[in-house]
């Protein structure tokens, strides 16, 4: 080639970098003698390290230049901004010569402070600004949106003395992030020319604020639909378990993208349709889109039996998922809801970046299962590892104490969760206490322990423990009080008086039992109904309590009579055919 002066070495450092072949640029610039290096290539250099998070060369190429322009400034002024150096940002804009200072780099200047929370501090910036450009405006107007300061933000868009698009869409935006309907429709509608931006946006935020209906009316006119408005409007009907209708959407769309699939496949999961997930899930796959860790986390929580659970497991090491931790732990998590220990055990085995969810998923599989020893020895073993428990963390393995009978234990551990770990307990932890002091026969520690909690945590969930200790071991009278307590604390809840009622049917009290039912009537508390799923040859069964419509109740029925009434009434269960 010609021979190499500085015009072409700053050409192909710059080629390179527009090409994001960044390690090429830099070896060619740091190869480029002395007497060629030129302001184009060195504020080049600068620019690209900033942007990369490499402020430290930035700042030696800076610091190297015998000449500086506005371009190089700003370029690591911005650097720090967004590497969250505030304060090196700052002092390099004041080093900065006044006559470099152009509406770039104060609008960069403005969004830098915003990025980093500083609103005041931005707003004093703008108003310093000799001469502000549309940009600037919006630039003031988005930091108010972002920090929740939408009528300051407002005020600024009505003085501004020009606006475009962009402005526009960010007070839309805003408006809509603060669930402020009828100003951002008022807004939106008086636009005299609106992008797919505008209408995306419009339609995006009536979605996340349950607008669903809304939301399609605007979809509807949109003239241009780009996916992430399509998106929208699939992922507000999912959430709202309008399946039918999203599957409409869904099929009428000439392009999807993983985000369309998976919103979807998660809608078939959150509305228990196992098989449409799965099918959904096949479609994917046949059509080469290729799923990725939020696929595959609906389509297992979508599993309702061991089989599925196991299906899915297959598909994640088949597509080389079985690393991801956040993807083993919900693994971990359906296969003991499923039942499956020992699974459980396998994929947390075969995990290598445990993280504390990890842990608490098997320490929550042993408890959950009444292997309280092994819960235990998960809790130790993780502390060795070097990961703090966390709230739920405490819950299992209070569980476990309380399920193993280990109340010296479980003392401890309730007590250490203030001292050692700086956690408060919640009603949650305060209940796994008291049930475990009851399931020992110490009602009385159990009921001081409620007596002395703090206002706040206090609720249906902790009296329905102490009602089954005193349940538990013949303390009736106690077990009255505390269950009217527990009625008048959550009087529409049917937990409570399925409870009291229980208690009442094994006490023999009928009369109580009927005024129960009868207030149940009274308030229109409603009761749901409990049900079984068992799965049998790769097909599964639910059953509903009441529910006579399977086409095999009567052997069902006949089975369920000759097996294990008999073996209820060995335990103690008298009242088999009492229900509230």
């Amino acid at each position: 080639m010609p021979e190499r002066d500085k015009v072409s070495y700053a050409s192909m450092i710059s080629i390179y970098l527009k090409n994001d072949e960044f390690h090429k640029a830099e070896r060619l610039f740091y190869e480029t003698p002395d007497d060629m290096r030129t302001i184009v290539a060195d504020s080049a250099m600068v620019n690209a390290y900033a942007k990369a998070g490499r402020l430290d060369r930035a700042k030696k190429v800076f610091d190297e230049m015998p000449d500086r322009n506005s371009f190089s400034w700003t370029s690591l002024i911005s650097g720090y901004f967004k590497a969250g150096e505030v304060d090196a940002a700052v002092e390099l804009f004041g080093q900065m010569p006044e006559r470099e200072k152009n509406a770039i780099t104060w609008t960069n200047v403005i969004m830098g402070f915003a990025r980093n929370g500083l609103v005041e501090e931005a707003r004093r910036a703008f108003e310093r600004m000799p001469a502000k450009s549309v940009v600037a405006w919006t630039s003031m107007v988005k930091a108010y949106v972002e920090n929740d300061r939408v009528d300051e933000a407002f005020k600024l868009f009505h003085a501004m003395p020009e606006r475009n698009l962009y402005s526009w869409n960010i007070m839309i935006r805003g408006f809509l992030d603060d669930s402020r309907i009828n100003e951002a429709t008022e807004m939106f509608d008086s636009m005299r020319w609106k992008n797919a931006i505008s209408w995306t946006t419009m339609v995006t935020g009536l979605a996340h604020n349950g607008m669903t209906d809304l939301a399609r009316k605007y979809f509807d006119q949109m003239p241009n639909k780009d996916i992430s408005a399509w998106n929208a409007m699939i992922t507000a009907y999912t959430n709202e378990a309008r399946m039918s209708e999203a599957g409409e959407l869904f099929n009428s769309m000439a392009q999807r993208n993983i985000v369309t699939w998976n919103a979807m496949i998660n809608g078939y999961s959150k509305d228990q349709q196992e098989d449409e997930a799965f099918r959904l899930f096949v479609s994917m796959l046949r059509n080469r889109m290729k799923p990725n860790e939020t696929s595959l986390t609906s389509l297992l929580t979508s599993c309702r039996g061991i089989l599925g659970v196991a299906q899915v497991h297959g598909l994640i090491v088949h597509l080389g998922f079985e690393i991801e931790t956040s993807l083993a732990n919900t693994l971990i998590t359906m296969y003991y809801r499923s039942g499956d220990i020992t699974s459980a055990r396998v994929a947390f085995d075969n995990l290598e970046a445990k993280d504390i969810v990890t842990w608490t998923a098997i320490i929550l599989a042993y408890s959950n299962h009444g292997f309280g020893v092994s819960a235990l020895q998960a809790f130790a073993q993780m502390l060795h590892s070097g990961h703090d428990p966390d709230g739920i963390t405490f819950t299992g393995v209070l569980s476990a104490c309380s399920h193993a009978g280990f109340v010296k234990k479980g003392r401890m551990l309730f007590d250490s969760m203030r001292i050692a770990y700086g956690l408060e307990p919640t009603s949650e932890h305060y209940c796994c206490l008291v049930d475990m002091l009851g399931r020992a026969g110490l009602v009385d520690e159990a009921m001081k322990v409620v007596n002395e909690m703090p206002l706040g945590k206090y609720d249906s969930v902790v009296l329905g423990a102490l009602v089954s200790a005193c349940k538990l071991h013949g303390v009736d009278g106690l077990a009255d009080r505390i269950g009217d307590e527990l009625l008048e604390l959550e009087p529409d809840s049917s937990g409570g008086y399925v409870m009291l009622g229980n208690l009442y049917a094994a006490s023999g009290k009928w009369d109580k039992f009927s005024q129960l039912r009868k207030k149940m009537k009274e308030r229109e508390v409603k009761k749901v109904p409990g049900f079984s799923r068992i799965e049998v040859n790769g097909k599964s069964h639910l059953f509903l309590v009441g529910d006579k419509s399977h086409p095999e109740m009567k052997e069902i029925y006949k089975l369920l009579h000759e097996k294990l009434v008999p073996e209820m009434r060995d335990f103690s269960y008298e009242n088999c055919n009492i229900v509230l």
